[in-house]
């Protein structure tokens, strides 16, 4: 080929591939553009378990807020009558829900772990000192706290405060995850109450199925048994509700299992995956409440969603050993290392190397008090009786599992 001819074509493949990048980059802009992005996961990164192959984990993050991202609270009629949430002063910055995904290497079936709320865990900031030991929901409100002390003596005030603080809670949930996992958090997401009420009337309406029939005036459920379609308000009752079932907190857990593989199922069926105008459709209504990893490349999940919405997803819960009272309040007992071992197991991964030490400096655990069952009259506890073990039957997505 003539110099001249093979310089035009050097050319015209790189024009292509330049015009095909920004493309790309502006399908990017067009999603994302607005989105709130976190680089919580560097600090985490710090004091991650080593990566065995190029697996993925995604660890969902569910934050039991009544703020916005500056820290203002919600409506109050809102939060009272749609969400039936109760006041804008309780929850604080506790997590609801962790669920981490592990989506395996090379693609194929999607492990799923729910780590109960209340799980009894050494918790730890950020930089990988121990809180002491807590439920694992309060890892985030410990380090958002100790974060937004430390910050308002040196006079940061406003939506740059809380939005500090938020950071130093997710890097504190993220490190306390990893390390009770035993596994690394390549990418998460973060949605509060209000996002989740927005996804719910964007997909609505949400299709359950209840084994039972259920009512509870605390979270505003009343559903009969069966298949069902609920519009926003009752999908958050659906999935907030704890007493009057025989599992407490866990069967709650298995209730935002089958929440997500119904979502999974609907965005499936309506195409969202494959069209990026509808990809951005929703994006524009959910991204004033959600939070993503900086280095999370939306498309490119958006492409690997098939594994994810095509039946391939398994939700397990994580074994709790028994139910103790810590402090005054009811926790799950749960054994680190038994837990480590699960998800290994599960993910097809080597088994853990032991607990690593509290970090030189940090607090010594909580002093734990003599395990007692919670007292007659008591809030609903994460559980009534019996534990959760790894063998029971897990979620699956790919349709509208039936769950208690």
């Amino acid at each position: 080929m003539p110099v001249r001819a093979l310089r035009s074509a050097v050319w015209a493949a790189s024009a292509v591939v330049l015009i095909a990048s920004g493309a790309t980059w502006a399908a990017y802009r067009t999603v994302t553009d607005g989105l709130t992005t976190s680089d919580a996961l560097d600090a985490a990164r710090r004091h991650a378990p080593r990566h065995l192959d190029s697996s993925v984990n995604l660890l969902l993050i569910g934050l039991d807020s009544r703020k916005d991202m500056d820290g203002n609270d919600l409506p109050k009629e809102f939060v009272q009558d749609q969400l039936h949430a109760g006041s804008s002063e309780i929850g604080y910055y506790n997590t609801n829900t962790l669920i981490l995904m592990h989506i395996p290497a090379g693609g194929g079936k999607v492990t799923a772990f729910s780590v109960p709320r209340d799980d009894y865990v050494e918790t730890l900031y950020g930089d990988g000192t121990s809180q002491g030991h807590h439920k694992i929901k309060e890892a985030y409100s410990f380090g958002y706290t100790k974060a937004h002390d430390a910050l308002s003596a040196e006079g940061v005030k406003g939506p740059e405060l809380e939005h500090r603080s938020r950071e130093a809670g997710r890097e504190a949930t993220l490190t306390t995850v990893q390390r009770f996992l035993g596994v690394p958090v390549d990418h998460f997401a973060e949605v509060n109450l209000l996002g989740f009420y927005d996804i719910a009337k964007v997909l609505q309406p949400v299709e359950v199925c209840l084994r039972h029939p259920v009512r509870d005036r605390y979270s505003g459920a009343d559903f009969p048994a069966g298949p069902q379609k609920l519009d926003p308000k009752q999908a958050l009752a659906f999935v907030r509700q704890r007493h009057g079932l025989d599992g407490g907190d866990l069967d709650r857990t298995r209730r935002q299992q089958a929440f997500l593989a119904s979502v999974t199922h609907r965005l499936k069926s309506r195409g969202v995956f494959d069209d990026l105008g509808k990809l951005r459709e929703l994006f524009d209504v959910v991204k004033k409440d959600l939070v993503l990893d900086s280095s999370w490349d939306v498309l490119d999940f958006a492409r690997r969603a098939p594994d994810l919405t095509s039946g391939h997803v398994e939700f397990h819960t994580l074994p709790v050993s028994g139910f103790a009272t810590r402090g005054g309040e009811s926790v799950n007992l749960v054994d680190p290392e038994r837990i480590r071992r699960t998800v290994a197991e599960l993910t097809g991964g080597a088994s853990p190397s032991p607990e690593p030490s509290t970090s030189a400096g940090a607090k010594p655990p909580a002093t734990r008090k003599k395990d007692a069952q919670p007292s007659p009259g008591a809030p609903a506890a994460s559980g009534t009786g019996g534990t959760s073990d790894a063998s029971d039957t897990p979620v699956t997505a790919g349709g509208v599992p039936c769950v208690d």
